[in-house]
């Protein structure tokens, strides 16, 4: 949808009756300064809701990358207001505004960010170290997240023993172990094989039917199916895609 100023207003589905969206942008801009500036992301609206699974697509250069640092709170932007499950997200000192990022929303990267020495449980428990979460409740809340992505029996696993689908399943484990708000996944599947690629895919779809908001951004086609929405993104333009048939 574009609004009549040529801006998009991209809208999700109905959530929870009450409830706030997950992401709330009100023409929400990044502008990088020069000389000459780089307006790299361009006004636009976009609510996505709880429950939502929204993949974001767009060749490289076209503001994607720009668009994870402002919905995951790594980059504020230049013009606009991010609210995130209803707390405007512009009026936080960074101190809060990295709270709110920990507790809130999950992340999942192509290149896994294991640390290679230690076991699959350690990676996930170790999300939950600067939450001050104690020890025993850290190990007991990493089993569970690892169960539930299929990986109870290799709690003790090494990441280098581990296939690249297991390696990013303990990613998704470990950004869920927190219980966030959004999951924010980041071509996910770059680095899998075809058989891998489709079990994590199964998962996220899994963890959506459960309830779990989830954007993901992704250069395939085929990946970008998966989702429930499709946005967009082009010379740092944001518009949603008519879903097919």
């Amino acid at each position: 949808m574009t609004r009549s100023d040529g801006t998009a207003a991209v809208a999700g589905p109905d959530g929870a009756a009450g409830r706030p969206p997950v992401i709330e942008f009100r023409q929400v801009a990044r502008t990088y300064p020069g000389p000459p500036p780089v307006e790299a992301f361009r006004p636009c609206d976009l609510t996505i809701r709880h429950g939502d699974f929204v993949t974001v697509v767009g060749p490289s250069g076209s503001g994607k990358s720009t668009f994870l640092n402002l919905a995951g709170l790594l980059d504020a932007p230049t013009a606009g207001a991010y609210l995130l499950d209803g707390i405007d997200t512009g009026s936080l000192k960074d101190a809060d505004r990295t709270a709110l990022r920990g507790r809130r929303i999950g992340f999942v990267f192509q290149s896994f960010h294991l640390m290679p020495h230690r076991s699959a449980l350690e990676n996930v428990a170790l999300a939950m170290v600067y939450r001050a979460t104690p020890r025993r409740e850290r190990t007991r809340r990493a089993r569970e997240a690892l169960r539930r992505v299929g990986l109870g029996h290799r709690v003790d696993a090494l990441p280098s023993r581990m296939s690249g689908g297991e390696r990013q399943r303990v990613a998704i484990a470990r950004a869920l172990v927190g219980r966030p708000s959004l999951l924010l996944c980041d071509e996910p599947t770059g680095n899998l094989d075809t058989a891998n690629a489709q079990t994590v895919l199964r998962l996220l779809e899994e963890l959506h039917h459960e309830g779990m908001t989830i954007v993901l951004i992704t250069h395939d086609q085929e990946v970008a199916a998966r989702g429930r929405r499709t946005v967009a993104i082009r010379d740092g333009v944001l518009r949603e895609e008519a879903m097919a048939g």
